[in-house]
């Protein structure tokens, strides 16, 4: 990839460049006014304030070039400011910014609805619901799931998480930050044991499957179940890769027992694991599909996608919401869509996926208890040595040092004890080579 010109960003030199400490004394400036100015319960991970970004870099308010592993979460896969994405949302921008679908429609939502019908697994006939972020989505499956089925508990797991309203509060495991003082929390969600294979004692993906099944028996009954819902790869939990098999498992006991199999792709879809959504690497068939995140390319923008049958269950009216597939983030997620089949940014995740989980081996580093993850979303579990102990607080040591030589890296788990990383596929091949010389040496110090 030319340095200065990537598939997914603008024309900004794609260099790790610091000219102060980090965070410099401008950004420091902006968070004591952010201070002043923004709820204390808003935090942030590495206060830079960004005035560009594109490629693999972001640049802040003193000048510093920060090399993102982050992508906002995995929001920004096909870069930031996407060249297709900035074109399609400025014509946009030029004729409405809003009507609201329910009062007078347009065509890039159905547009959207169409191309997410066409690309999400299975070839069943679908519909396809717009709305404006993943907790949003996941919300709405499970009104749709409990309306198709006239039943009303709700399946989720170990490690899950699946947004910060009341219900998705409920429906995602760990207490802090998203749960804690936020109760009581909505009824009828229950939990089963995920698969797990670096803590399962080397359970295969069926005997997993089976435990997990037999918790839904006993404890819920697939009688009073609406929707099993997972993350075919957990994202916050810990990005978790179930062993083969699990998810098929799940898929086929929901099938023969009327359940509706809902995957949360919000944080695995559009090309981030090496495959346009992480179901495709078992060829795994849900029922609904939600997505958000890579969907827009930094737009809000969520959907639920799903069997016909399932999505057309609710009333007329009951589904939707004021902005829900707003025309600008239509615009956003139709190039997003254009510039991911254009660039093969499904291969280009494979291929970072391999360079990074090489470079992480080969660090050697007996702290780091597994490497895992598809395509450009890797993880790495960090214990004491010689034992699965989780160590949070190295995942801390290594993440602040790591943005203190300016590589945004995140860390998560239930454990607190995961570093994730999350680059753009616009990221070209020196930059991420930068990035992981600057961990290797990060894990040598810390």
């Amino acid at each position: 990839m030319n340095p200065t010109s990537t598939a997914g960003g603008p024309t900004l030199p794609q260099v790790r460049r610091l000219v102060t400490e980090i965070p410099g004394p401008a950004s420091r400036a902006w968070q004591a006014r952010k201070h002043d100015a923004v709820a204390a319960g808003v935090g942030t991970t590495l206060p830079v304030y960004v005035t560009a970004a594109g490629g693999g870099v972001l640049v802040d308010a003193d000048g510093n070039s920060l090399i993102d592993l982050g992508s906002g979460i995995a929001v920004t896969s096909v870069g930031n400011s996407a060249p297709r994405v900035v074109e399609a949302v400025a014509e946009q921008l030029s004729s409405f910014t809003h009507t609201c679908f329910m009062v007078t429609p347009y065509d890039g939502y159905v547009r959207v609805a169409e191309a997410l019908n066409r690309l999400t697994p299975g070839d069943h006939q679908k519909r396809t619901a717009l709305f404006n972020s993943g907790a949003e989505a996941v919300e709405n499956a499970v009104k749709i799931a409990r309306s198709h089925t006239r039943k009303q508990a709700v399946v989720v797991f170990d490690h899950a998480y699946h947004g910060r309203t009341n219900l998705t509060m409920a429906m995602t495991a760990k207490n802090m930050p998203y749960k804690h003082g936020f109760g009581p929390f909505a009824a009828e969600v229950y939990r089963a044991p995920l698969s797990y294979p670096f803590r399962d004692g080397g359970l295969s993906g069926a005997e997993a499957a089976r435990r997990a099944i037999d918790v839904i028996e006993k404890q819920v009954g697939a009688e009073n179940l609406a929707a099993v819902v997972i993350e075919p790869i957990q994202g916050e939990g810990g990005f978790i890769v179930p062993a083969d098999g699990f998810l098929a498992a799940l898929t086929q006991w929901c099938t023969a027992n009327g359940v509706v199999f809902v995957a949360d792709e919000v944080q695995t879809g559009f090309a981030r694991t090496g495959d346009l959504f992480a179901c495709d690497h078992e060829g795994v068939v849900p029922d609904l599909i939600v997505t958000a995140k890579g969907i827009a390319g930094g737009l809000p923008l969520a959907a639920v996608t799903g069997r016909a049958e399932i999505m057309d269950a609710p009333h007329v009216g009951g589904l939707g919401g004021t902005y829900g597939g707003n025309p600008l983030a239509c615009a956003a997620a139709l190039a997003v869509i254009e510039t991911i089949e254009a660039e093969d940014l499904v291969g280009r995740a494979r291929a970072i996926g391999t360079t990074m989980k090489e470079r992480l081996a080969s660090f050697g580093d007996p702290r780091i208890g597994e490497i895992r993850g598809r395509g450009a979303m890797v993880a790495v579990e960090l214990v004491r040595p010689g034992s699965t102990d989780p160590d949070p607080e190295l995942a801390r040591t290594v993440a602040a040092a790591a943005h203190s030589q300016g590589v945004v890296v995140l860390t998560c788990g239930t454990y607190g004890n995961v570093l994730r990383f999350l680059p753009p596929l616009s990221i070209p091949d020196h930059l991420l080579a930068e990035a992981l010389d600057v961990l290797e040496l990060v894990f040598k110090d810390a």
